[in-house]
């Protein structure tokens, strides 16, 4: 099939991507066919985050948003901050990038399908449950495409009964906007070295669960952050509390993938934040409705790759666009997509019949008010590799005195290059969930409604299978087992002591963590068949 334009990812950045493309050939009377594919069942199956949309870049994709219904519900109505110790929640001044005047908080996945809809509407063709799992090249190397994920292979790597083969959506220029981690995203950047002059990328993993409380407890539109516990003083992270309407709260916590102790769980930790009296206290006699994880891209501005390369671009959170102080990326992701549109439209505007690079686009990337905001962001989420309370005074004289604009830059290092040995790490003891406010991996990845055709090749791969019991049990002890937070991971021993790690793929909810966290980075998460993984309701 032969397009002029495929995106990879129906998240914001993509189908703002594809919604800015057709109303460039509209305004300019030209035809541009333009194909996105999603592997999620549908638009937003996928789709985790807090959320509170800022709607700058909505406002200027699409200014009737208002009279056109877009799931803009809840307005921000108050914001708070604190630092929790184990029983207190100390009230702090909420730092300039957190003020949430005029945004909203939102089910970003409902967003999503609102968006798919505009898509549609103005001809784009949107194929969800078609995973993107190779990138086509030409002969002179360029992209020239994807090609879809074969369905109906047997864990034997044989066609099954129920085979139909993957399709090879061709294209002039494809647009990468698979989100953080992008499995082809990776790829692109070791085959054109797209990474050379920028810092690595630094990652968090995002948990998330969906409330509804007693409405006596719900305060609509408001949004509360903290700081502090239950991490300990050199691990970054933090967690919000966000009233939706319907008497529904998103809870959640984020932990920087920079953390050094190997018996630390994220999961675990997001269970006992839920215990503090701040959180227990809106949480306890409600009902849990969903539950989800997602790894973001916390690197900003440094560690930004080069975007464009012969056929294809990067953009959303594929290419690190989040703004970690402010902790948002949808505003970003869109603004990087309607950019990146534009200098495709540009591009295939020329008279050469192949595959270009889209180079303006990072022209207009470093002009935008999108590259503004990250660089006056750029040295916030690295200072805290000094620790948090480092971290914590660096990023008030950032802010309040040098206002971003410091004549240095900071930088990031590898996450997976960050874990101590077992032996020299304090063993990490969690409390057994109650299954009321607190609970374990199994019941929640139940609720995330994650499915996988069984009989399928596990989409995560081990480079070499014996790293996880020669290397990571022995020095890590096993850290698989406690970053993943579905239960994937398992170390299991058979009757003559011989121990292995079992992969419970069918478990994944696709939060890409284990691809980054792994120390010997033996762990390589490729796309599975399409359509499955989690189905987000409302998330």
């Amino acid at each position: 099939m032969e397009f002029d334009v495929v995106i990879v990812g129906g998240g914001p950045s993509g189908l703002a991507a594809a919604i800015r493309l057709r109303q460039l050939a509209a305004q300019h009377d030209r035809e541009l066919s333009v194909c996105l594919i999603e592997k999620g069942s549908e638009l937003g199956a996928h789709i985790l985050s807090g959320a509170v949309i800022e709607p700058r870049a909505l406002s200027e994709l699409i200014p009737e948003w208002r009279e056109k219904e877009a799931p803009l519900n809840t307005p921000v109505a108050t914001d708070r901050f604190c630092y929790l110790t184990e029983s207190k929640a100390i009230r702090l001044m909420t730092p300039p990038s957190m003020h949430n005047h005029g945004n909203y908080v939102v089910s970003l996945g409902n967003v999503v399908r609102w968006l798919g809809s505009q898509a549609e509407a103005l001809g784009v063709e949107i194929f969800p449950g078609f995973a993107g799992a190779e990138v086509l090249y030409d002969e002179a190397g360029a992209v020239r495409g994807v090609a879809t994920g074969d369905m109906g292979i047997g864990k034997d790597g044989q066609p099954t009964a129920n085979h139909t083969p993957g399709v090879e959506l061709l294209a002039r220029q494809t647009i990468f906007a698979e989100g953080c981690r992008g499995s082809l995203s990776k790829t692109l950047m070791a085959r054109y070295d797209l990474r050379k002059e920028c810092d690595p990328q630094t990652y968090g993993i995002g948990i998330k669960e969906l409330w509804e409380v007693e409405p006596s407890k719900h305060q609509s539109g408001l949004v509360f952050h903290s700081i502090g516990w239950p991490l300990d003083a050199e691990t970054y992270g933090g967690s919000f509390l966000y009233h939706l309407e319907n008497n529904q709260v998103a809870v959640g916590f984020v932990v920087g993938l920079d953390y050094k102790n190997p018996y630390l769980s994220p999961f675990e930790e997001f269970q006992r934040l839920k215990t503090h009296p701040a959180i227990r206290s809106t949480l306890e006699g409600g009902r849990r409705l969903a539950y989800g994880a997602r790894a973001l891209s916390e690197g900003g501005w440094q560690s930004i790759p080069r975007l464009t390369f012969p056929g294809g671009l990067l953009v959303g959170d594929a290419a690190g666009f989040l703004n970690m102080p402010k902790i948002k990326g949808s505003h970003t992701a869109m603004k990087s997509g309607m950019l990146a549109a534009e200098a495709v439209f540009e591009a295939l505007a020329g008279e050469v019949a192949g595959p270009v690079e889209a180079t303006s686009y990072t022209d207009r990337f470093k002009t935008s008010w999108l590259a503004e905001e990250l660089y006056l962001a750029r040295n916030v989420r690295p200072s805290f590799h000094w620790g948090f309370w480092g971290g914590l005074a660096y990023s008030a004289i950032d802010t309040y005195i040098l206002r971003g604009r410091a004549p240095w830059t900071l930088h990031n290092h590898a996450d997976h290059d960050q874990l101590r040995k077992a032996s020299q790490s304090r063993p990490i003891e969690y409390p057994k969930p109650d299954g009321k406010l607190t609970f374990d991996r199994l019941s929640s990845v139940f609720i995330s409604n994650t499915n996988h055709e069984e009989n399928q090749p596990a989409h995560l791969r081990l480079k070499d299978p014996a790293v996880p019991i020669s290397v990571n049990l022995p020095l890590y002890d096993a850290p698989e087992q406690r970053y993943c937070p579905a239960g994937v991971y398992e170390i299991v021993t058979d009757d003559r002591g011989q121990s292995h790690l079992q992969i419970n793929a069918q478990n994944c909810v696709h939060c890409k963590t284990c691809d980054i966290k792994d120390p010997t980075q033996n762990i390589d998460w490729v796309v599975p068949e399409g359509g499955g993984g989690p189905n987000y309701p409302n998330m």
